[in-house]
């Protein structure tokens, strides 16, 4: 199975996170990497990961910057080490040289160019504070008690049927719920 997988990477110009590893990639426990996510392939090894790290579809995690190749014939490289408790949303990409802490929340289609520290959330282009993780956190928690919320019966996993699609789209006009 991994040597058709593996196969079947290449033959999009992709590498299994396996491989990545292989070539000096460090990622920690519980690291998800979904699909289209690039983790800079000619510059892995410059690239550390913690635990419970989630990156979401299409993240790209560089670790070189080429565009000064043509002034120069030098490539800029630097590491990017990811903290514990990170979750980088879709389409975000970050930039050689960054640093980000643990307990970080990146939103979707953010440019992070700059380190990151412990404890925030981030977003935007360039990627910017907007708050603490402890504010983020408290917010939705109380969102929670008063939105709706569905159970994993509700998600593509637990095969979601057409009744519970219509009850879900009729639930959150004009709201936002939680599922898990």
């Amino acid at each position: 199975m991994n040597i058709i997988k593996e196969f079947i990477y290449r033959l999009r110009g992709d590498y299994t996170t396996e491989r990545l590893i292989k070539m000096g990639l460090v990622v920690g426990n519980n690291f998800k990497r979904l699909h289209g996510t690039i983790l800079d392939p000619s510059h892995c090894w410059l690239i550390t990961i913690g635990d419970d790290v989630t990156l979401a579809p299409n993240v790209h995690i560089l670790a070189h910057d080429a565009s000064m190749w043509t002034a120069f014939g030098y490539t800029k490289i630097a590491p990017v080490t990811i903290g514990n408790r990170v979750f980088i949303g879709a389409g975000t990409v970050v930039l050689p040289g960054v640093n980000i802490g643990n307990d970080v929340i990146i939103g979707a289609n953010s440019t992070v160019t700059k380190d990151i520290p412990d404890g925030c959330v981030y977003a935007g282009n360039p990627a910017r504070f907007i708050k603490s993780i402890a504010d983020f956190l408290s917010e939705h928690e109380n969102m929670i008690k008063s939105s709706p919320c569905y159970g994993e019966e509700y998600t593509l996993r637990e095969a979601i049927d057409d009744t519970k699609k219509t009850q879900m789209k009729n639930d959150l006009k004009g709201k936002t719920g939680y599922v898990k």
